[in-house]
This record gives structure tokens, C-alpha cells and sequence, in this order.
């Protein structure tokens, strides 16, 4: 007998906002299915203003506002039982980020958890990496945003540690950071890998999937840190405009590449990984599967 749900998820990022549906397929004696259903992606750019001025616009926000009315129809219309919608250091850190929560909420019912740092990494963490994740092995999970970068060591099959830095792709196009945090960044890593022989990378994010995807690689195998380093130089000989036309890159994916691609390169070298697998999961799926497990939670609870 199969138990069939359908959950939505929203992000609500640095670069942009997104709703994933997925359909939750529990099976009796088996692992419950996870099966993206629909992923919309609008690239309203927060962190551009928000990093600079300290304040979401009043054309963003009602973007937003819009935004989030078309996810609440697309939900209705695919039965969504469960939802959470978790917005990160963009809204975060705008002046007027709950102010502008409040009246989304008012306008669509949908609520906005705006959640710190710490809070996305272990979201993140808790996505089902389980086919990865292999007890004998140690990975650094690196999931880069625009405004944001979160990482968490995996050893023995359990998270280890995580920590989140005002590292994002946003932010380094805006020349937002300085090398204190690269720095901290750096220090981070290395001491929290150095006493593994071994480790891989685990890159999470939309641009990492981007150049996973034009690898032309099988899904479950990684790229290599010399694959990456020779893509990263290809994409910084081009302009903005040729990275349009001639590596078929959206605008908003078009510009953001450069600086993502230096943060994964830059957290292989520092943790010594030689390859990185681009498992395509992101924050969105661990909201999902944080519904999921307080579902189950409960009915233990009733039972």
C-alpha cells in the first residue's frame, strides 16, 4: 500500500527564489521516495541591493510579493499538504526583511522562516546523501549561495561539523569581501580536515550543477579539481556576454560562475579533495525532508 503526498519547498536566496515540489511516496517496508516533481526558479537578485544598501526595494519586493503568490496557485493546484517556505542571509540582513515577511504573508498566507547560517547548513546537512555519504570515507559538503557559503564535514557516515560564511557569489561580484574571511574560511577547513588522509568534496548550488551538467559527466561520478581549474580559467577568458552565447549560460547564472567556481576550487585545495560529486541537492530538499521527519516525529508521538 503506497502513501502518496505532495510537500512544497521555497528558497528564498541571494540570487534567487525558488519552489520545489516533490512528491513523498511511502512504501510499506521500504525507504519512503523522494521524487522532484517541479522546480521553478526566478532570479530576483536580493543580495545586489541588500549587500550595498541594507535594504530590499520596493520593485524587489513586490517581485517578491508576486513571486510568492504564484507559488501559493502553483501549490494549490498540485494538492501541496505540506510547506515551508526558509529565506537566507539576503532577507536576513535587509533592514526591512521581516518587515516585507509580514506583509507576503498577509497578502498570500504563505509564512517566511528567515533563518540564520547555522540553521541552513544543518538543513542542508540533512538531505538524504545517504548513496554518497559511505562510512569508510570523509567528504567536505560545500554549498555555495549568493550570499552565503555553508560547509559541513561527513566522517563515519555522520555529520561532524558544519559552519557558514559571508562568502557568496553576490557578494564577490559586488566586492563585498574582504580577505579576513577568505582567511577564516581557509583556517576552517584545513583544521577541521586536517586529520583525515583523504577527503572529497560534496558541491551543492546552482552553479556547480550548472558546470556539472555542460561536464557532460554521468550522474554519481565527480569532477576532478583539474577539470574544475581548467573550466574556471575558460569562463574567466570570457566575457559576460560570450558566456551567454557561447557557453549557453542564463544572464543571472552568467556572472555569478566566475566567483562560485573560485569557492570550490578554493575548498578543494584547502582540504587536499582531488574530486567533487554534484549530487543536485540544495537547501530546498532539506526543507523538504525536515517536513518529512517532523511528520513522522509526531505520528511516534500520537502513537
Amino acid at each position: 500500500m503506497l502513501k502518496i503526498e505532495k510537500y512544497g519547498a521555497v528558497d528564498i536566496g541571494s540570487n534567487a527564489i525558488r519552489l520545489l515540489v516533490v512528491t513523498v511516496i511511502e512504501q510499506e517496508g521500504k525507504d519512503t521516495l523522494f521524487k522532484k516533481t517541479s522546480l521553478v526558479r526566478v532570479p530576483i537578485r536580493l543580495g545586489a541591493e541588500v549587500f550595498l544598501e541594507g535594504k530590499i526595494s520596493d520593485n524587489s519586493a513586490n517581485r517578491m510579493i508576486d513571486a510568492m503568490q504564484a507559488f501559493r496557485l502553483l501549490m494549490k493546484t498540485h494538492n501541496i499538504t505540506r510547506f515551508r517556505a526558509c529565506a537566507t542571509s539576503a532577507m536576513r540582513e535587509a533592514s526591512n526583511g521581516r518587515e516585507l515577511a509580514e506583509i507576503i504573508e498577509t497578502k498570500t498566507g504563505l509564512s517566511i522562516n528567515i533563518i540564520d547560517g547555522n540553521d541552513e547548513a544543518a538543513i542542508i546537512a540533512s538531505t538524504d546523501l545517504k548513496n554518497l555519504i559511505q562510512n569508510d570515507k570523509v567528504f567536505l559538503y560545500v554549498d555555495v549561495g549568493g550570499g552565503s557559503t555553508e560547509l559541513t564535514v561527513f566522517a563515519n557516515g555522520n555529520n561532524v561539523t558544519s559552519q557558514s560564511f559571508k562568502l557568496g557569489t553576490v557578494r564577490l561580484l559586488e566586492g563585498l569581501v574582504d580577505d579576513r574571511i577568505w582567511d577564516e574560511m581557509e583556517t576552517w577547513i584545513k583544521k577541521e580536515t586536517k586529520g583525515f588522509k583523504r577527503v572529497s568534496l560534496i558541491g551543492s548550488g546552482g552553479n556547480i550543477n550548472t558546470i556539472f551538467k555542460k561536464s557532460g559527466k554521468k550522474i554519481g561520478k565527480p569532477l576532478s579539481y583539474f577539470y574544475l581549474s581548467s573550466y574556471y580559467e575558460l569562463i574567466k577568458s570570457l566575457t559576460f556576454e560570450e558566456r551567454i552565447t557561447e557557453l549557453d549560460m542564463n544572464p543571472d547564472r552568467a556572472d555569478v560562475v566566475v566567483p562560485a567556481t573560485r569557492i570550490y576550487l578554493s575548498a578543494m585545495k584547502w582540504s587536499r579533495a582531488k574530486n567533487v560529486f554534484v549530487p543536485k541537492i540544495g537547501l530546498s530538499d532539506g526543507i523538504v525532508k525536515s517536513l518529512y521527519n517532523e511528520k513522522i516525529a509526531a505520528e511516534l508521538e500520537v502513537n
